[in-house]
């Protein structure tokens, strides 16, 4: 075995058998970023860019996106979730995302809360796109997870 819970001892990808768990609350934290121009940046601010309210939807995207991330990522479990919730804040350069996913079960939910982020975020820069084609999504990463056999991890200077 190779340490890694997704391959087995003949090196076959496989989904993790979780059955055996307990279940306890778990809480994922994720955070990323998208750079934009001074002017898409004042846009988004004042919800009108070329499509309307940008941020409104991304969250809503991004709350879609958790939800649906055991159909996405190959050997994820599909998870009930209990919560979702998606922040936006202004930096000097774009707009940070991020994103808390909540459920009470036998795995994690990092996988969801760092979907949510992602698809948030490309979803600022499909509504800003025609105002800015440079946008940069970054940083996209796991902030937090609470819950499960390892308890509380958080990520350095987060």
């Amino acid at each position: 075995m190779n340490g890694l819970s997704h391959i087995d001892s003949a090196g076959t990808a496989r989904m993790v058998d979780v059955g055996g768990k307990a279940e306890t609350h778990r809480v994922a934290i994720a955070r990323g970023t998208i750079r934009m121009n001074s002017a898409t940046l004042q846009a988004v601010r004042d919800g009108n860019g070329p499509k309307g309210d940008v941020l409104g939807p991304a969250r809503i995207a991004g709350i879609m996106a958790a939800k649906k991330t055991g159909d996405l990522i190959p050997l994820c479990h599909p998870l009930a979730l209990d919560a979702v919730n998606i922040d936006f804040a202004f930096t000097d350069h774009g707009v940070e995302c991020t994103a808390t996913a909540s459920l009470t079960g036998r795995t994690g939910v990092e996988m969801e809360a760092m979907t949510a982020v992602s698809i948030a975020l490309l979803t600022v820069y499909d509504m800003a796109k025609a105002l800015d084609k440079g946008m940069v999504i970054e940083g996209v990463r796991l902030i937090e997870k609470r819950g499960g056999k390892s308890g509380l991890w958080r990520a350095e200077g987060a």
